[in-house]
């Protein structure tokens, strides 16, 4: 199997970064491995998404727990999808200028 096979849980799942070796990407940094999320893991935190663009404290927590993900994971999810709403955002908002002028 490959390497990254063994970092993989008994679900498929990424382990928790915490169980996980760091690699070194350059001296005295760490790289963290990607984190690989499932449809059925994706689709429900874009339906919190579409709830809300910000998810905090215990909604958070309960949310990773129910996804079996990290705080740290979810968290940085959210980040992640805020900017990519506002990169759309932002497009939709100079096509409508385009059309216009």
């Amino acid at each position: 199997p490959p390497a990254w096979a063994a970092r993989l849980g008994a679900t498929g799942f990424l382990i928790s970064k915490c169980c996980l070796p760091l690699f070194k990407a350059k001296p005295g940094r760490a790289k963290r491995v990607r984190t690989i999320f499932s449809s059925e893991q994706l689709a429900r935190l874009e339906q919190e998404f579409a709830r809300q663009q910000y998810l905090v404290g215990q909604e958070r927590c309960l949310l990773a727990s129910s996804l079996h993900l990290t705080e740290e994971q979810v968290k940085v999810w959210f980040q992640n999808r805020r900017i990519k709403w506002r990169k759309q955002s932002l497009e939709q908002q100079q096509a409508q200028l385009a059309k216009m002028g």
